[in-house]
Formats: structure tokens, C-alpha cells, sequence
């Protein structure tokens, strides 16, 4: 899919127009107090209450405007009540909507029908015992050959949304496109975190035909989840988004989306060449034949008891171990449980994957083994016994040890900048991609992306040297040395004057009269606010550029610290002060935005245990209380989110993190909640564990648009404090799921050839990766500073390995370790925690009887790791006997090492 064309659509953006921020200045709402309403809220609603939730029904439209739980907060609405007076006007969609493309049979183009195009009073119709209102809805779609009623029903205390469908007509008529839109209350305009973590909703969908379904989470993550499910005939085919609703789409609103039960219309028309998540289909309704379908909303106690719902539901449910994302090398668990049997499994493309049947689970879970056989995208078909079909959706992806080689080779090669004559200072680097046309970004009107400084421009060198941490390679460490040396330090960063270790906005600028013609494309537009003359591009009071530039010195550190004849040009300490000074210079030279947690914030901890460590207690304690008054700031805040961006999910890494060492354990949870809201964990590589973010294709991308991204660098990122917490937390399965499918987020989206892109377009006239490397390197160094195996015992699905292979006998489980740097292994069961500061770990062995561990370790590397450097926490009680500790409290073991064995002493 090429994205060549891209359309920027800036002007909708807060922090790039003020005066758009608060949208009721937006030229849409300026526009629409002219339009007449038509929705006819003056005509009143009827309020009705089931078992769990309440809703209210617009007397004329039979829309509803209101929708809540019945035990729930007064001030609460699924629905965006706040805007109802607003978008009562046509084109504004409301939930009991509905969007028709049909043709006659024997027709070629596809006619469009909406409930919400052209409003008019519905016809209501007498109700029966279960059923709360109905309405022959057909008058306000438009001449529309079909006549459509739909009922609100009451059926065992949950709500059904209902549409009858018939044709009245003497022809067949094929319903191409039917979709139902679901416009919960994600819109932000106006609010502050506290009110808009009180009153509004993120919602994910689990596009899986008959066993989909949608959830929609509170934004703090406590509390009830309302689940939208399949009725009768409702399979969850597709995800639209609702782009014709006139509502402004900001950073502040992401937009609504529509329930695709039918989409082969699209798929000709807008969506055409784009291969979708599900097999796009239509209905024909012959003369005088009529069909239902339907809906039902529900309440899960919490986002964590959702599969438990949905199987009380008689839903199927799927519970893949280690996820949907799956390396050549390492096949993956997936267990499968419905009231229905398995009729039949196929797999598109053919060949992609390969399903064995193992023995079912104790509790009639039924288990398979899938193994990636062909690198891509692969669905996963599963048919029951009464028709009904599931899909789950894998992306088959190589080696996590060959993806990561592959994007440092990448990234030093096809992205090495290499320009004496370069006007901005930036040769010799790792530099922003294109690519689709498969060249060097070195001039944007979005300055920072070819500037080498904020995400788009940073994010490339900075996964370019965070790989070296992963996997050590001498050739790119030799690059990236002279990038350090002579580009970063000293250029993005300054390394002398009154301004020493700020870090600048971008080298690249837009300023014609002080640079020769011809110096930037006449092509580009330059008159955007975004192509920043030389004072802006200079200006040092952006925090989360520090980062970057922290964690680029603290990985020279560890190299000249840990490893031999990698980095020699300066010595460890020097390397490491520089990163202190960093971590202090954010504080002090950009003091606003350092206020509110950074991507990538977790460096700063891990150069104060470095510091610590070193010895370096003064530098240690000057960071240590900078960084509490932070996280004291953040005590104080209910929800401490924000950012450059009303909210946000880039700071609650460090914010979780910092709350965590102080012993705020109060935000930590809060946190970690909030984290869960917006990151679910669902039969689909593209949305489990995808952390939310909807604004970035503007900011990092080239198709540059409003959308939710597929494994944004908040994935992994957002991953470190899940799987923080469920280290301390082993029997907590849902967490490991999570956090897991975001650590892998960060390889999902990797060419084969090695190319990072911004993130993956969730748009079905898209689903494909953006076109240029943007911001992928924040998330990246999620994953070379989280990356880990994780070996656990499930009560019902047995001894599982997520990112290991595991084999198991009467005694012993035996696990090869797959992650990139093979460097952290946690054994859930003894809470173990492994990591190494150099060396590989091939292999653990356990033994269940007297809870010893075996390592085994790759013995190849001793020309660059003279010790193998292994942490084991000590309040897992284990110990090498025979060997001493360093000063770092590391068994420092010989690289010649084959293997050592771990014993129980407590």
C-alpha cells in the first residue's frame, strides 16, 4: 500500500492552533448553529432501567440520549451528553443509527443510505412485553428501498439493539454495507484529566466476526467495562471509522466508529486493494424476505473479569500464551473455550501458520500449538459446530534475535547519513526514512523530522544505539560513535557556554535568507508554523528531547563499562556523567514540560542505580531529589497524565516508575489502572497490548492523519510498568498478557528488511505501516530495556514460556530463551529475576523437586564480553555457591563459562 500522498491535516491540532483547543470556537460548531436540529430533543425521551444499566430514548428519533449503569456515578454517560444540544443537527451520529450501502442484483454501483444523513421523525410502533420502544425508521433513510424498524428490547435484564431489515420490493436486493454506529464518549474538548478520567471512555474492538465484541473502559480503568457482543447476525467484520460525523476530530478526540456487520460494498469502493482483517461480505434479501440483527450491551465487572464475561455470555473466548505476534522460531499457545465444538480451522494465507491440536485443559479449554511458517499477516479461521466463526488475527514475524539484527543493520545502512557539505550540522547520523521512496528524509516542513531532535527526528539514531544494548554490534558501534561524538554531542546537544548539556529542538530549520539558494525544495510548502526558524529549532526548553540524548550516554557507559574494546574513546565515567548531567540539564533548562512524565523517563532511574552503584553518591543524590520533587508533583494530581497534550499516554512509564521507588504505591496503582484502560489484550496482534495514541501520524508519520495507531512507541513503553507490576505481582496472568504483547509491539510492525515505521494505519482504507520511520525508536528502547523471557505455571494452561521455547518433563522445564539479548529470564514460580549486564543466557533449566536452576550460557563471545555479568535478586534466595560477587553484587563468571547452577537457600 503506497502512502504517498498524505494529507496534513494540522490545523486541527491544540498545540499547534491554540484557538482551536476549546472546540466550541471550531469553524464546525460556528457552522452548525445555522443548520436546524433535527434530532427533536425538544420533544422529550422515555428513561428506562435494566439489571445493570439505564438508558434514555429520544421520543422522535428513538436515539439514545443517555446511556448509563444503574449502580454507577450520577454524572457518567457512555454517551457524549455534554455535546447532545450540539449535534443535533443531520450527519451527527447517535447510538440506534444506522449506515445501508445496497444495490439491486444485477447492478454495479452500490447506493448509500444513513439514518443520521436527513433526519425524520420515526414512526413509533405499539411495544410488547419485552420491548422498551421500536419505530419504523425507514422515513428517515431517505428513500431507502428496504423498510428498517429497530427495537430496543429487554431481554433477561440486558439491553438489544435490534434492526429488522426487510425488502418490500419484487427484486433481490444485496446489502453490501451494513454498519452499526457505537459513538461513545471519548471526546476530551474542554475537560481537565480529572474530569475526563471521571467522565469518559476508550474503547477497543476485538474485530472477530461472530465471537467480536467491543469494550469500552472507564479512562481510569476501575470499575465496570460495558461490552458490546453479538446478538443475531452481527458479526463483528469490520472497524469504520465514523469520518462523515462533522464532530472535530483533535487531540482532544480520536472520533466514533461503527460496528461493521457487512463490508464488501467498502472494500469496492474506498477501501479497494487493501486486503482486510476479515473476508468482506454482503446479504441478499430476496422479494418479501426479511432479517434481523442485533446487539447487546453488557457489564463486565472489571476490564480483568471481561473473558469471564464473555463466556458467561456464551461467548468464545481465546486466550493466546505468549499472544498473536509470533517469531519463525517460536511457536505460541493458543486455548480456546466455547459452549459450541469445533467444526473446523483454516488459516489464510494458506500455509502461513501451522495448528496442532494438544490435549485439552482440565477445564475443557481446548489447546493448540500455532507455529509461523511464512513472515506476515495470518488469519486464523475457527468454525463451530453451529456455524458461527472466529477469527484471530497473528502477525508471523521473524526471530526476535534476527528482527532486531536486521533493524540495527537498517538502520545503519539504508538511514546512515553520511554529507561534509550538510548545512545543518547533522553528518554524520542515523537520520528519519522514507520508506516508500526509499530515501533520506533531509528536508520536511515539519522540521524535526529531518532535524535529528524530538521523536520523528531522534527516534531513528536513538533505536540505532539503544540495539547496541540488545545486541552488540562492533561495525554500527564504530558509526555510532562518530555520531555521538561528532553530531549529538556538541550539535543536539550542547557541550559548552551557559547552555552546556541543553539539548536543541532540531538542527534542521527553515531560514532561506541566511543560507544560499537552493538550499531547501521549492516544493515543499514552508509556510507552516511547523518549519521552525533557526531560534525555534535552537530553542533547549523541550524536555523530552533529553531523554534521548540520556539514554544515548548511558549506553556508552554500560558498552565501555561491561564489555571489552567496543568503546575506548572515552572512559565509563565520562560517559555516564555526561548522562547524569542530561537527566539534571531537563530539569533545569526545561523546567515546564518536566513537570509531567517523559517518554522514556525510566532512563533517568536507570542512570540513578547506575550512579549509585559506581559509587557516585553526590551525583546520585542531587538526581535522586530532583527526581522525587517530581514524583511529589505527581502525588499531589489525581491523575498526573498530561503533557505537551491535555492528555496523553507517554508520561505514565515514568510517573508509574518514580511513584514506585518513593513508595507512592496510591499513584503507582492509578497508574498502572489508567494503563490498563487504554491497552487491552485481545485475539489480535494489531490491538493487544496496543497502547493508545491517535494523534502521532500527525506528528511522526507521513499519512498524516487523526487515527488510532497500532503499536505507537506507546506500546512498549507503557509495557515497562505492567510487566514491573506483575513481576511483583506472578499470579497476575492478565498483566503478563498485556505487558508482553507491548514489549513485542515494538517488533510487530518491523519489514522484513529491517525498516521501523511510525506505527501501523488501523484505518480499513489503509492497514498498512506508515511510510516513514517517524517515532519508532522510542518504542524500541522500550524493548531493549524490557525485552525478557517470562517462565510461569498456570493453574489451568500449565507451564507456559513467553519468549522461550519450553519443554517439560516429570522433573524438570527446560526453556531456550528467544528474546534479542537473551538477558532476562523471570521464573515466576521461585520469583526469579535474571538479568545480565553482558552475556547471553541459551538455555534455563528448572528442576521442580529441589528447585534448582540451570544456566546455560552462549560461550561464542569472549573476543567482546570478557565476564559474563549475571544479577539474580536476592529475595528470590537463590546463590552460585563457588563464586564470588563483584562490588556490584553480580556473579561475574567467566565468559569460557558453559553453565552454572542456581540452588534455594531460603
Amino acid at each position: 500500500m503506497n502512502l504517498k500522498k498524505s494529507c496534513y491535516l494540522l490545523l486541527t491540532l491544540f498545540y499547534i492552533h491554540p484557538a482551536f483547543s476549546q472546540q466550541d470556537e471550531h469553524p464546525v460548531w460556528k457552522a452548525t448553529k445555522s443548520q436546524p436540529a433535527t434530532l427533536g430533543i425538544e420533544q422529550g425521551n422515555k428513561s428506562f432501567a435494566l439489571n445493570q444499566l439505564k438508558i434514555k430514548i429520544l421520543n422522535a428519533s428513538q436515539t439514545l440520549s443517555a446511556f448509563q449503569q444503574v449502580n454507577g456515578d450520577a454524572a457518567f454517560d457512555y454517551t457524549p451528553v455534554e455535546l447532545l444540544a450540539k449535534r443535533d443537527r443531520n450527519n451527527f451520529f447517535h447510538i440506534g443509527d444506522i449506515n445501508i450501502r445496497l444495490k439491486y442484483e444485477g447492478e454495479t454501483k452500490w447506493s448509500s443510505y444513513s439514518s443520521a444523513k436527513d433526519r425524520k421523525k420515526v414512526i413509533e410502533i405499539a411495544v410488547s412485553k419485552t420491548t422498551l420502544a421500536a419505530a419504523d425508521i425507514t422515513p428517515t433513510l431517505e428513500n431507502i428501498p428496504l423498510k428498517v424498524v429497530r427495537s430496543w428490547e429487554n431481554v433477561d435484564g440486558d439491553l438489544i439493539l435490534k434492526f429488522q431489515i426487510s425488502n418490500p420490493t419484487d427484486q433481490a436486493i444485496e446489502i453490501g454495507s451494513l454498519g452499526i454506529p457505537l459513538p461513545f464518549n471519548n471526546n476530551m474538548d474542554w475537560k481537565n484529566l480529572n474530569q475526563a478520567h471521571a467522565q469518559n471512555v476508550f474503547f477497543d474492538p476485538y474485530i472477530g466476526q461472530d465471537a467480536g465484541y467491543m469494550q469500552v473502559n472507564h479512562l481510569h480503568g476501575n470499575g465496570p467495562s460495558l461490552l458490546v457482543l453479538p446478538y443475531t447476525n452481527a458479526g463483528f467484520e469490520a472497524y469504520n471509522p465514523l469520518n462523515s460525523d462533522p464532530t472535530p476530530k483533535s487531540i482532544t478526540f480520536e472520533g466514533f466508529h461503527e460496528w461493521m456487520i457487512h463490508s464488501k460494498a467498502l472494500a469496492e469502493t474506498e477501501w479497494k486493494g487493501v486486503e482486510q482483517w476479515n473476508t468482506p461480505t454482503s446479504t441478499v434479501l430476496k422479494p418479501k424476505e426479511s432479517k434481523t440483527f442485533a446487539l447487546k450491551f453488557v457489564l463486565s465487572p472489571s476490564i480483568k473479569e471481561i473473558e469471564n464475561t464473555l463466556l458467561k455470555n456464551k461467548r468464545p473466548v481465546a486466550i493466546g500464551a505468549p499472544g498473536y505476534v509470533v517469531p519463525l522460531d517460536n511457536p505460541v499457545k493458543l486455548f480456546i473455550k466455547h459452549d459450541q465444538a469445533i467444526a473446523h480451522i483454516s488459516v489464510y494465507p494458506e500455509g502461513a501458520l501451522t495448528v496442532t491440536k494438544q490435549q485439552d485443559t482440565p477445564h475443557k479449554w481446548h489447546q493448540y500449538e500455532v507455529k509461523g511458517q511464512q513472515w506476515g499477516r495470518a488469519r486464523l479461521t475457527i468454525t463451530y459446530q453451529d456455524g458461527a466463526e472466529q477469527t484471530i488475527q497473528y502477525k508471523v514475524i521473524k526471530s526476535e534475535k534476527d528482527v532486531v539484527n536486521d533493524l540495527g543493520n537498517f538502520l545503519t545502512t539504508a538511514q546512515w547519513y553520511e554529507n561534509d557539505q550538510d548545512r545543518f550540522g547533522r553528518s554524520p547520523s542515523v537520520i528519519t526514512y522514507d520508506y516508500e521512496d526509499k530515501k533520506l528524509v533531509t528536508q520536511e516542513q515539519r522540521a524535526w523530522y529531518a532535524g535529528l531532535s524530538d521523536e520523528a527526528g531522534a527516534a531513528s539514531w536513538l533505536a540505532a544505539i539503544m540495539k547496541q544494548v540488545v545486541q552488540p554490534n562492533p561495525t554500527e558501534i564504530n558509526k555510532l560513535k562518530r555520531f555521538v561524538n561528532e553530531t549529538m554531542y556538541g550539535r543536539i546537544q550542547h557541550k559548552e557556554g551557559n547552555q552546556k548539556y541543553g539539548v536543541v529542538k532540531s538542527l534542521f530549520y527553515y531560514e532561506p535568507d541566511s543560507l544560499p539558494a537552493g538550499t531547501y525544495d521549492a516544493d515543499i510548502n514552508w509556510k507552516v508554523w511547523s518549519a521552525w526558524p533557526k531560534k525555534e529549532a535552537d530553542n533547549i526548553g523541550r524536555s523530552y528531547n533529553y531523554p534521548h540524548v540520556a539514554a544515548a550516554h548511558w549506553v556508552m557507559y554500560r558498552l565501555a563499562r561491561d564489555y571489552r574494546n567496543l568503546v575506548q574513546e572515552e572512559s565509563w565515567d565520562v560517559y555516564l556523567d555526561r548522562a547524569f548531567q542530561t537527566s539534571m540539564a531537563m530539569i533545569e533548562k526545561a523546567p515546564y514540560y518536566a513537570q509531567f512524565g517523559q517518554m522514556e523517563g525510566s532512563i533517568f532511574l536507570l542512570i540513578l542505580h547506575d550512579l549509585r552503584r559506581e559509587g557516585l553518591t553526590d551525583a546520585a543524590n542531587k538526581l535522586e531529589a530532583a527526581m522525587r520533587k517530581r514524583a511529589e508533583h505527581w502525588k499531589s494530581l489525581d491523575y498526573p497524565f498530561g503533557s505537551e497534550m491535555p492528555w496523553d499516554s507517554t508520561g505514565q512509564e515514568e510517573v508509574y516508575l518514580w511513584s514506585r521507588y518513593f513508595g507512592f504505591d496510591d499513584k503507582t496503582q492509578v497508574t498502572l489502572n489508567a494503563i490498563l484502560a487504554y491497552m487491552p489484550t485481545v485475539p489480535h496482534w494489531g490491538y493487544n497490548g496496543s497502547a493508545r495514541r491517535y494523534w502521532d501520524f500527525v506528528y511522526g508519520g507521513k499519512l498524516s492523519r487523526i487515527e488510532r495507531q497500532l503499536h505507537h512507541y506507546g506500546s512498549a513503553l507503557n509495557a515497562i510498568p505492567v510487566l514491573t507490576e506483575y513481576r511483583d505481582h506472578p499470579d497476575d496472568f492478565y498483566l503478563l498478557r498485556v505487558g508482553h504483547a507491548g514489549m513485542m509491539g515494538a517488533l510487530a510492525n518491523v519489514t522484513a528488511d529491517g525498516f521501523g515505521p511510525a506505527a501501523f494505519h488501523s484505518y480499513p482504507s489503509t492497514l498498512a505501516n506508515d511510510g516513514i520511520s517517524g517515532d519508532y525508536g522510542t518504542g524500541f528502547y522500550g524493548y531493549a530495556v524490557n525485552s525478557g523471557t517470562y517462565i510461569i505455571q498456570h493453574p489451568e494452561f500449565g507451564w507456559l514460556a513467553f519468549s522461550g521455547h519450553l519443554q517439560a518433563d516429570k522433573n524438570n522445564i527446560e526453556v531456550r530463551i528467544t528474546t534479542a539479548s537473551r538477558g532476562r529470564v523471570f521464573l515466576a514460580k521461585e520469583h526469579l529475576w535474571l538479568t545480565t549486564d553482558a552475556g547471553e543466557i541459551e538455555k534455563l533449566r528448572y528442576n521442580q523437586k529441589d528447585k534448582s536452576v540451570v544456566l546455560s550460557f552462549n560461550t561464542s563471545q569472549s573476543d567482546r564480553v570478557p565476564n559474563i555479568l549475571l544479577n539474580i535478586n536476592p529475595e528470590s534466595g537463590y546463590v552460585i555457591e563457588g563464586l564470588q560477587k563483584d562490588p556490584f553484587n553480580r556473579y561475574t563468571i567467566p565468559a569460557s563459562t558453559a553453565s552454572v547452577t542456581l540452588v534455594k537457600t531460603k
